[in-house]
C-alpha cells in the first residue's frame, strides 16, 4: 500500500527546471514536506523553486540512486521537460536500484487546432529537410537542438536563446534573439513579424508556458513544423 503521503511529512527529491516543478514543489512544502529540487543548470540564471536545490548531473543512474539513497529520500517525482528523455530514463533506473518510489508527471501535448498549419515531424534532420529554400525560419528550440539545422545556408535562421552562447553559431545566415518566450501571444507574433518569419519550428512540449507561439502562428497563419515525442 503507498504510504499516507497527504498526512505523514517525507523527504521528496524533484528533478525540475520546469514551471510546474516549482509549482509542486510550493505545494509539498506547504503539506510539510522536505523538499529538494534537482535543476540541470543549463541556464545561467534559472528561476529558484522553493526549498532546497541541487544544480548539476548525478553521474548517470547509478549515481542518482546513490543520491537517493545517502539523502533518504522517501521518493522521487520527475517533472522535467517532456523532451529531457535521458535525465526521465536514468530516474527510472535509479529507482529500480534505490527502491524509492518514482512518480511521472508528465503535460500533456499540444493538440493541432482549427487554423494551425503543422508538418509533424519525429526527428530533427527530418524537420531541417521540410523547410522550403529561402525560408525565414524561427528555431523555438534549445540550444543543444540546433546543428541539425546549421546544413541549410539557403534558409535564413532567428534562434532565441535564453543566455548568449559562448561561440558564435555556424548558421550561414542567423539572427540571435535572447530571452525566455512571452506568454502574451501578441508579442510573440509581433516577434515574428518583425522579424520576417515565415515558419516556426518548436518542440511539442505541451503545457501553458510556450503555448502563445503556436497561438501565434496559428493568427498569422504560419507553418509550424512539430517536432513530436517518441
Amino acid at each position: 500500500m503507498p504510504p499516507d503521503t497527504e498526512h505523514a511529512p517525507q523527504k521528496v527529491l524533484i528533478l525540475g527546471g520546469t514551471a510546474e516543478a516549482r509549482l509542486l514543489a510550493e505545494r509539498l512544502i506547504a503539506e510539510g514536506h522536505l523538499v529538494t529540487t534537482s535543476l540541470a543548470g543549463r541556464t545561467n540564471d534559472p528561476i529558484l523553486p522553493a526549498g532546497a536545490v541541487r544544480i548539476g548531473g548525478f553521474g548517470g543512474a547509478e549515481g542518482l540512486a546513490v543520491y537517493l539513497r545517502t539523502e533518504g529520500f522517501d521518493r522521487m517525482i520527475d517533472a522535467t521537460h517532456p523532451f529531457a528523455r535521458r535525465i526521465s530514463e536514468n530516474a527510472i533506473k535509479a529507482a529500480a536500484i534505490s527502491g524509492v518510489p518514482l512518480e511521472q508527471r508528465l503535460r500533456p501535448r499540444w493538440q493541432k487546432q482549427p487554423g494551425d498549419r503543422w508538418r509533424s515531424v519525429t526527428t530533427l534532420e527530418a524537420a531541417a529537410e521540410v523547410l522550403p529554400s529561402g525560408a525565414t525560419v524561427f528555431l523555438a528550440l534549445g540550444r543543444q537542438y540546433l546543428d541539425a539545422f546549421v546544413g541549410r545556408d539557403d534558409c535564413r535562421f532567428v534562434v532565441r536563446m535564453v543566455d548568449a552562447p559562448e561561440m558564435p553559431l555556424a548558421f550561414a545566415d542567423y539572427t540571435l534573439v535572447l530571452g525566455k518566450p512571452a506568454s502574451d501571444p501578441d508579442r510573440e507574433a509581433d516577434l515574428f513579424t518583425a522579424y520576417g518569419v515565415t515558419h516556426l519550428v518548436c518542440r511539442n512540449s505541451g503545457g501553458p508556458a510556450g503555448y502563445a507561439k503556436i497561438l501565434a502562428a496559428r493568427r498569422l497563419a504560419l507553418p509550424v513544423v512539430m517536432l513530436e515525442r517518441d
